[in-house]
């Protein structure tokens, strides 16, 4: 018998195997490789259009929307492969946008990694050469109804669409003076992990903040864990009904209330 002792898991009768589940996503991934937050993600609504942005038209082959610093200029690079438009991920800095929303809008301004705005004037001319922002900077993501996987339009500071041209000889160019959105209008957008979940969370707090003003839902756990999270980040919640809270909301003492159930869960000097 070996005099080594083995390592093993503190197990206690009658605790049931965990399984493992690990789900795939349709382009072959998993769903947990999406956990790393520089991973390049697709947006599932406007509002997770932010951050560090890779925009691709699914042309044959695929264009990338990017910016050339030495030639002061926006380019249309062919990518390279073998799988669907939303497999690809960028491979230079030029090929990133960094997308910020403008405070309580749905318009967005698109950044260059030189910092030069993406811009449209009156005539549709789409360029990158100004360092500061105005409405000819601001773009509104529209995410197309019934697309999987999702493809987003821009729309500009005019009502009209971005959109990949033509020109002599073959060239092609970005225009932003189309009226409705076919082919040439549609992009593939991925963003990274990390800016989607803060732009989600985000969005879910502003919601619940007006469900609390419009007398909607009262979410006791986000409650806490704002404004009332013990050591090592955790949140209790109490166990007694809601239907006190709901009263308490309709005379006015919501936060008296909340106060209180909290105190019973155990001392707390805070209270």
């Amino acid at each position: 018998m070996s005099d080594k002792v083995r390592s093993t898991k503190l197990v206690f009768k009658g605790d049931k195997p965990k399984k493992r589940k690990r789900k795939e996503r349709e382009d072959g991934t998993s769903l947990e490789d999406s956990n790393d937050p520089q991973a390049w993600v697709q947006p599932e609504a406007p509002i997770e259009v932010l951050g560090p942005t890779f925009i691709v038209h699914p042309s044959d082959p695929p264009r990338c929307v990017a910016f050339d610093s030495t030639r002061d200029r926006i380019t249309l690079p062919a990518l390279a492969s073998s799988g669907p438009s939303t497999s690809l991920a960028p491979t230079e800095v030029s090929h990133v946008w960094v997308i910020t929303r403008i405070a309580g809008s749905a318009t967005v301004n698109l950044r260059t990694a030189t910092g030069k705005f993406l811009s449209c004037d009156s005539h549709g001319v789409v360029s990158a050469d100004r360092e500061a922002r105005g409405p000819q900077e601001e773009w509104t993501p529209v995410l197309l109804p019934d697309t999987e996987p999702p493809v987003i339009a821009f729309l500009n500071s005019y009502d009209k669409y971005l959109s990949i041209d033509e020109v002599a000889g073959g060239a092609l160019t970005l225009r932003g003076d189309s009226d409705v959105v076919g082919f040439n209008e549609r992009f593939f957008v991925k963003v990274q992990y990390e800016y989607k979940k803060k732009a989600t969370e985000e969005e879910r707090k502003r919601n619940l903040a007006a469900d609390l003003e419009r007398g909607g839902k009262i979410d006791e756990a986000a409650t806490n864990a704002k404004f009332h999270t013990w050591g090592a980040g955790r949140s209790i919640v109490s166990s007694e009904d809601n239907r006190e809270l709901k009263k308490a909301r309709k005379e006015g003492r919501l936060n008296e209330a909340m106060l209180d159930r909290r105190s019973k869960l155990k001392s707390d000097r805070f209270c």
